[in-house]
């Protein structure tokens, strides 16, 4: 698998909604009744009245939005099919599932459905298929070193940095699980070029830049959260759980950001140091857990 391949990491497009199951018939043991509320709370269901009423697509548009159906259509719907980059956000005005050109073989247009929470609703993202992934390659310059023969493999990896980079997202929030505990992915946009203040200060000191930026906004329960994510690729390691690194934490777009970064970083000493945390006075936390890309790349592997 190709190095450039392995750094792609954008989610796809749209969600698919989880069948819910029938309602179990009313019985006399309690036992019964019990385990159907075990089975709802699995579910994690987010109540209607903390739910953020914007759905977004992968494009960061918002697909329900009353005012914006009522109005003219945007001038960019005429280039739909197009395999335009929508400026917004870097991605193409429209998920690509046809065969580039050049291609010598046939491609799985199958996607998979993450675990990752859709904001605005009861489903979950979709990850794109081999073909479309194979298009993106194609169309950013990355796909040369990649065959055809390699796509499973790459979606694959690709799946599971976006499942890691969620689990460290899902870190941060447990800083916040009493007010929120089914925090949602709302939108996110890919932002390779732009690099964050905290990459440019390690570049300064380290001189590693990071190969990707994703800016991810979190529904926590109404209120939406901009996660900054950089992913770090390390080529003396490829081949290796050490080889990734995802550093997520949230954007300082509030004073309640900063606090949160000044707490991440005492349970992280703490964690270092084998101390319960502060907090809880409990050790189940994963607080200080090595990077979640270490998982992703071992089951890319696999």
């Amino acid at each position: 698998m190709g190095a450039s391949a392995s750094k792609e990491t954008n989610l796809s497009s749209e969600s698919v909604v989880n069948s819910s199951a029938d309602a179990a018939p009313v019985v006399e043991q309690q036992g019964a009744a019990a385990a159907a509320a075990a089975a709802a709370e699995s579910r994690c269901p987010v109540p209607e009245n903390y739910r953020n009423p914007a759905i977004y697509n992968v494009y960061s548009q918002r697909i329900n939005d009353p005012a914006a159906q009522q109005a003219c259509p945007s001038p960019l719907s005429a280039l739909q099919g197009t395999d335009l980059l929508d400026p917004k956000n870097n991605m193409p005005l429209e998920a690509n599932q046809q065969p580039c050109p050049g291609q010598r073989k046939p491609l799985s247009t199958e996607r998979i459905q993450s675990t990752i929470p859709k904001g605005g609703t009861d489903a979950t993202w979709l990850y794109p298929s081999p073909q479309m992934f194979f298009n993106a390659l194609r169309r950013k310059g990355k796909g040369d070193d990649v065959a055809e023969e390699q796509m499973d493999a790459v979606v694959r990896a690709h799946n599971a940095m976006n499942e890691a980079t969620w689990q460290t997202v899902q870190d941060w929030e447990q800083l916040h699980c009493e007010e929120c505990k089914h925090a949602q992915l709302l939108r996110f946009q890919g932002r390779p070029h732009d690099l964050s203040p905290l990459a440019r200060i390690r570049s300064w000191l380290t001189g590693e830049l990071p190969f990707d930026r994703h800016d991810w906004v979190v529904d926590r329960c109404g209120s939406e959260v901009r996660y900054v994510i950089d992913f770090y690729f390390y080529d003396d390691k490829a081949g290796s759980a050490e080889a990734f690194e995802v550093v997520t934490r949230p954007a300082l777009d509030s004073p309640q950001a900063a606090i949160d970064r000044v707490k991440m970083g005492v349970y992280r000493k703490f964690a270092e140091w084998g101390l319960p945390c502060p907090v809880t006075g409990t050790s189940s936390g994963r607080f200080g857990s090595a990077p979640a890309a270490q998982a992703a790349a071992a089951t890319a592997q696999s």
